[in-house]
């Protein structure tokens, strides 16, 4: 109530007198203050836009270029060529003004349409060199001659220090290729994996594809590519993420790891303070645009979009389609600890609560001892569930009361925190208490495909737990959950339609060099700085759980935990060598990866399948991923040929050099636009709004994709040095498996002498394990440097 009167600015009364006013003085410079921030953003956003539309000029060169024309004008030179006097005849109110003050002002038109032509000629201009591409396709430190002019120019073009987006409108679009560059690179791609009969049949859909209905998908796919930014993005987003209907978690979302080689505090709080934020400090810098752009090879910059939706946002549940919902601003996290939800301010009247400060709030929370209400323990469990009965309850019964307050605020807030009441750490023996942990899951994965009871790690259970946790204590709508464990270890979890995963991979990387080198802990562990002022206490979010909510959530929570039950994941640490030796094989250290991966699988399941991959195509304007498709006509040459006695080392070298070869230039065509999948995928999203079927487009869209890879990256951030630092580097993070009867694998490179290798399958699945497919990895990996002679 204390604050509710604060809230009021001034009061008055009625008396026989006249009237009595009261004037607040806090409030009325709460107010105050208030407005003023309120408008420094304003000016801020303003300031932004006006360097950002300017760049690679500045707005400053405005000024210069009117005082140029102003001084030629002054010393009776035209250097306009009469346009002046024209502008004069036509300035609006020109016959009100006296001569000097029009000729001032028709001199100032004209500059500026002289500063404005100046700027959008230099942005087509950069544009056109940020289309270069033949650099990538050259041998590292062999380059061209035009490339080096390339190079010439566009550091001319890039004097200035360029703000997050300032390169988002000089990018170029990414290309539609042609329909017979598609077909065939698509026709080459399955032939490795097709006997005769389905490959001949998939020739003549093909054949008649391109003859008939393809060319006239591709003119009305041309108009898309010409009006729009990016001829992919928002079909990709809606069609292949936002109209699904299956479950987020496990399906969608994906995880990531802390860094596992090094512990800052074993204090829950102190570090779900301090990463807090850090994530907070990377929001502001994403807000101010003062975050620097990725740049591939500190030339060539990436596309910053997908930054703009990384705080403040929620996926919002419909029935046949959801939505991607970003709010203005939020000054608070939503909190979930032991079945409870609070809402905590990080910002109470302009003031930005310092890292002691939080974590004295996060300890309250952890102190807390109210029991949560029947059901609201489990409502998470909506967002873990299928999507139609989640949109269904949030429109029966989220509209009004509690329910919708309560909604808000997560929905609301910068972005979800859970204070996990379990412990994970890094441990490379197995876990022999796994059965313990998830009693349910080792029942179901030692019945359905038996294993070994010390099969398991410590890492394992932190990926299964950040991956889907108890299948309700995560808010997977959320843009990410920031998990904190009782033992001060954190991860996340990401919805996989906001963001992917290099962009969240970029913010933890900040968000953990923040931690360990800015803010730091004091000896015992806790934050730094004190307590400045008292707070009030986190608000604790309430629900009203009627009967008929209560079973929509038990159905939700128990496909949850059904769910959860089918995934085996395991996380394997490879340390005998890593990208260092990778290197002295002058070889690619993702193609050295994925053609050992390749091996793996043939030797796990006896035969080829289609391999996904993904690249990014960020060189283009809000360009996200490509596939690549590392099961190839040669690739499939070199793994057979590894456990054929009849081949000798050296031609099996000469084999995986060449596989290498036809993977590495495949990756770079992904990159720039030339690849197969996304193309199709369009192509077939134009048919469905014509209404026409496509039995070539139905074959080669419905092609299982029973090996699912990718890449994490790492070193997106200058506070951090890794190759000083590998102990900061993260172990990356994985996804859940793609196809009920494949494999999910994700890998990151960890300095030069670590991978991290994330496997996710179905226990349900007979004929996959992930553990054993790891140690397929393993040795695949070992058997392709011995090929190389190399220690």
């Amino acid at each position: 109530m204390a604050e509710a009167h604060q809230a009021v600015a001034f009061q008055f009364t009625v008396t026989g007198e006249g009237i009595d006013v009261s004037l607040n003085h806090e409030a009325l410079k709460a107010v105050y203050d208030s407005s003023k921030r309120s408008w420094k953003k304003r000016l801020s956003r303003f300031r932004n836009h006006l360097v950002t539309t300017t760049y690679p000029a500045s707005p400053a060169s405005w000024l210069a270029v009117v005082s140029v024309v102003l001084a030629f004008s002054l010393a009776r030179i035209d250097p306009s060529m009469g346009m002046i006097a024209t502008v004069r005849e036509y300035l609006p109110l020109g016959s009100y003004l006296d001569t000097g003050t029009s000729s001032y002002m028709s001199t100032i038109v004209f500059a500026t349409i002289v500063w404005l032509v100046g700027i959008y000629s230099m942005r087509y201009m950069l544009k056109f060199v940020l289309s270069y591409r033949r650099f990538m396709y050259e041998p590292r430190g062999k380059s061209s001659l035009l490339t080096k002019i390339w190079v010439i120019c566009l550091k001319v073009f890039c004097t200035r220090k360029p703000q997050l987006y300032s390169y988002q409108a000089t990018l170029p679009n990414l290309p539609l290729p042609s329909i017979d560059d598609t077909l065939r690179r698509y026709l080459r791609s399955v032939r490795p994996f097709m006997d005769d009969e389905k490959y001949n049949k998939m020739e003549r859909l093909a054949t008649d594809f391109k003859q008939n209905l393809g060319m006239r998908l591709q003119r009305y796919l041309y108009l898309k590519w010409w009006s729009s930014s990016n001829y992919v993005s928002d079909w990709w987003e809606e069609y292949v993420y936002l109209r699904g209907r299956s479950a987020l978690m496990v399906n969608s979302n994906y995880y990531g790891l802390d860094t596992i080689m090094w512990q800052s505090s074993r204090f829950q709080a102190a570090r779900a303070a301090n990463v807090t934020l850090s994530c907070l400090k990377f929001r502001k810098e994403i807000f101010q645009e003062t975050l620097d752009p990725i740049m591939v090879q500190n030339l060539v910059p990436l596309c910053s979009w997908q930054y703009e939706r990384l705080f403040n946002t929620t996926r919002i549940p419909g029935l046949e389609t959801d939505k991607v919902v970003t709010f203005h601003t939020s000054r608070h996290v939503a909190v979930y600890h032991m079945g409870r939800f609070y809402k905590l301010l990080f910002q109470i009247n302009g003031y930005n609560l310092n890292a002691c400060e939080l974590e004295q709030q996060y300890q309250y929370i952890l102190d807390d001892d109210t029991e949560p209400g029947e059901g609201d323990k489990y409502i998470p469990a909506l967002t873990a569930g299928e999507r139609i009965p989640w949109a269904a309850a949030r429109q029966k019964f989220f509209k009004s009361g509690d329910n919708k307050v309560s909604l808000d605020i997560i929905e609301k807030a910068a972005f979800v925190v859970v204070l996990d009441e379990d412990e994970h750490d890094y441990d490379p023996e197995p876990l022999e208490d796994f059965r313990k942990v998830y009693p349910s899951w080792y029942t179901k994965r030692s019945s359905e495909n038996p294993i070994d009871k010390d099969d398991y790690t410590q890492l394992d259970r932190f990926g299964r737990s950040l991956l889907h946790g108890k299948g309700y204590d995560r808010w997977f709508d959320k843009s990410f959950n920031l998990v904190v464990f009782k033992n001060g270890r954190v991860g996340c979890n990401a919805e996989h339609s906001i963001a992917d995963a290099p962009i969240m991979a970029h913010l933890f990387e900040y968000a953990y060099a923040e931690d360990y080198i800015t803010l730091g802990y004091r000896e015992d562990g806790h934050c730094r700085g004190t307590i400045t002022k008292e707070l009030s206490p986190p608000q604790l979010l309430k629900w009203n759980i009627v009967p008929e909510l209560l079973g929509v959530i038990n159905t939700s929570r128990e496909f949850a935990i059904n769910l959860a039950n089918d995934v085996d994941l395991h996380v394997k640490v490879h340390n005998a060598f890593g990208k260092g030796l990778m290197k002295k094989c002058k070889v690619s250290p993702d193609a050295f990866i994925q053609m050992a991966m390749q091996l793996a699988y043939y030797r796990d399941q006896g035969r080829f399948n289609q391999t996904y991959e993904a690249s990014m195509t960020r060189l283009f304007r809000e360009g996200r991923t490509e596939t690549v498709r590392p099961c190839t006509i040669e690739s499939c040459d070199f793994v057979r040929s590894m456990d054929n006695p009849e081949y000798s080392a050296e031609k099996r070298l000469e084999l995986f050099k060449k596989a290498v070869d036809v993977h590495v230039k495949s990756y770079r065509d992904a990159m720039n636009g030339k690849g197969i999948d996304r193309h199709l995928f369009c192509l077939y999203v134009v048919s469905k709004y014509l209404e026409e079927e496509s039995p070539f487009l139905h074959e080669a869209l419905t092609e299982p994709w029973r090996l699912s890879t990718s890449q994490t990256p790492h070193q997106q951030t200058k506070k951090m040095d890794l190759v000083k630092h590998p102990e900061y580097i993260s172990a990356g993070g994985g996804f859940g498996p793609v196809s009920d009867d494949g494999y999910g694998v994700s890998y990151i490179i960890a300095g030069e002498n670590m991978l991290f290798i994330h496997i996710s399958c179905k226990v349900s699945c007979p004929t996959s394990n992930s553990r054993k497919f790891g140690q397929a990895i393993e040795k695949a990996l070992a058997d392709v440097k011995n090929l190389f002679k190399i220690d």
